[in-house]
Order: C-alpha cells, then sequence, then structure tokens
C-alpha cells in the first residue's frame, strides 16, 4: 500500500486530503508543520507528500528543502497544495524539488488527476 503524508496547519484540509487519499487506497499520517513533517519522514519516508507553503513553525518550502537534503529525501513525489498560487511561487516551489503544484481548494478529481499524471497511480 503506497503511503502519503499530508502537511498542513489546517485540520479541516488534512482531513478533507486525508479522505480522498483514502479512497484512493492510501496509509495516511497528518503533519501540522513542516518540522513534525520532517521528523516523519526521517522515521519513514512516505510515497506521496502533500504539502501547505503557508504554515508556523516550518513553513513547505522550508520543509521541503530540508527533506530534498535528507538521505532518501528525493524519493517522495511532493505536491504543493497552497492558495498561493502566482508564477513566482510555483517556480520557487518547483525548483526547490516540488514534483507537482495544486490549488486551494481542491478535490477528489484534481487530486487524482496530478496523481495520475505524475506516475503514481493508475489513470
Amino acid at each position: 500500500m503506497k503511503s502519503c503524508l499530508i502537511v498542513d496547519d489546517s485540520r479541516v484540509i488534512r482531513k478533507v486530503a486525508r479522505q480522498i487519499f483514502d479512497t484512493l487506497g492510501f496509509s495516511c499520517e497528518e503533519a501540522e508543520d513542516g518540522k513534525v513533517a520532517h521528523a516523519a519522514c526521517l522515521k519513514k519516508m512516505p510515497d506521496v507528500i502533500l504539502l501547505d507553503w503557508n504554515m508556523p513553525v516550518m513553513n513547505g518550502i522550508e520543509f521541503l528543502r530540508a527533506l530534498r537534503r535528507e538521505p532518501g529525501g528525493q524519493t517522495p513525489v511532493v505536491v504543493f497544495c497552497t492558495t498561493e498560487n502566482d508564477l513566482n511561487h510555483i517556480q520557487e516551489a518547483l525548483t526547490s524539488g516540488a514534483n507537482e503544484y495544486i490549488m486551494k481548494p481542491f478535490d477528489a478529481d484534481i487530486v487524482r488527476s496530478k496523481l495520475s499524471q505524475l506516475g503514481v497511480i493508475e489513470a
């Protein structure tokens, strides 16, 4: 079973995302900020990380850069999921190692489509 780490400071977003990933057959862990997510990844790298940008303690971009420096940190597919939709943010996310970018609010079809494009799940 594929694993997913959902990183968002909003409990509601984590719950919605978890329901979507559950229906896609993923086992899910949650983290409320980048620091908690980083610690979780050091224990066990997930297959997919759904990552928010704006969080307290350690934001999404800081987490992503730290993750990609870790042994095995290149492996997870990272999908940024955020309200930051300007080109500068998107470029920064992609150059920092994000695989894809989706906007909030999102739904199951958007997540399924992105994961399919990335080859994580069958279309």
